[in-house]
């Protein structure tokens, strides 16, 4: 469970600082300095949280017995709040994937229209999405 939270602590904590550093870094001249170093740092460390939360997610629903009872027809509170947990996660994975193809393909490049609007559309809908992963996960806990 500790490591379960402490890699939700980087992912979501990592999804803000960068949203916040996007929101305040305005001027193009400071991003195109900052965002092709920090970026790719930024982006390794955030894909081992993510691995980390996966790994440990799974874990903690076999530990729980959860697991087996997610392909069943149980609709109790606590498995309705970890389905749409996990189809919120499954989502954020993929926007992940997006995002992260986008961010090799153009470190140090200039972005396409289509690029630029995708990369920020996924981050902006990975840190939304991280609240809502972070509310079903607090609901889950405090049913178990």
């Amino acid at each position: 469970m500790h490591l379960h939270l402490f890699g939700a602590i980087a992912w979501i904590g990592g999804s803000v600082f960068m949203f916040v550093l996007g929101v305040s870094l305005t001027n193009k001249q400071h991003q195109k300095e900052v965002y092709p170093h920090v970026g790719p740092i930024f982006g390794y460390f955030e894909l081992v949280s993510l691995a980390v939360l996966v790994s440990t997610g799974v874990l903690l629903t076999l530990e729980n017995g959860l697991f087996e009872l997610l392909f069943t027809s149980d609709d109790s509170e606590v498995m309705q709040y970890l389905r749409t947990k996990l189809y919120i996660v499954i989502s954020v994975i993929f926007a992940t994937a997006v995002h992260f193809v986008i961010a090799l393909k153009t470190n140090n490049k200039l972005r396409t229209k289509i690029q630029n609007l995708v990369s920020r559309a996924s981050s902006l809908f990975i840190l939304f999405a991280n609240i809502f992963i972070l509310h079903y996960a607090i609901m889950i806990r405090s049913i178990l």
